[in-house]
């Protein structure tokens, strides 16, 4: 498994990138045990979370996390837009975080940074995996698989 990791240089000095590697590969691992993936884990501020979720989304407001996946849908005539694993590497995509919105949600939750990058970077990972809650049977098994994840990494520490 190959983890790409930028944190930007205004957030370096307070993010520990073993710590990000060590539970974006957990997160992994836990619902895909088998398999060679790739995919990366961005540490930046609210600006560039509010750009990426204007141009993105279509909102103009900051967010806590924004996962990028590496969709495989066909295109209309049944085509693949891109050979996903020609390297023999499955591709996921990128998770983008905002420290800053993670750091106000820690306070606001009484836990440390730490444990709120860990939600944050579980709740990307599972979309990258193909999770989503957009309906409520989604919602609760992205919940659920969200809720195993973390006592597995808590019991890890």
């Amino acid at each position: 498994m190959e983890i790409n990791i930028l944190v930007r240089e205004k957030f370096e000095s307070v993010v520990d990138t073993t710590f990000l590697e060590k539970i974006a590969g957990e997160a992994v691992n836990f619902i895909r045990p088998e398999g060679n993936y790739e995919f990366g884990v961005v540490i930046t501020g609210d600006d560039e979370m509010r750009q990426l979720n204007r141009v993105y989304r279509g909102i103009d407001k900051s967010t806590d996390v924004l996962s990028f996946a590496m969709g495989d849908e066909p295109e209309d005539d049944g085509t693949l837009q891109f050979p996903l694993s020609a390297d023999g590497v499955e591709h996921l995509g990128e998770v983008i975080i905002s420290y800053e919105r993670a750091l106000e949600q820690a306070q606001e939750n009484n836990h440390p940074v730490d444990k709120e990058i860990s939600v944050l970077l579980i709740h990307g990972v599972l979309h990258l995996l193909g999770y989503d809650h957009e309906d409520d049977s989604e919602a609760g098994e992205m919940e659920q698989a969200e809720a195993d994840m973390l006592q597995r990494i808590e019991e890890l520490k």
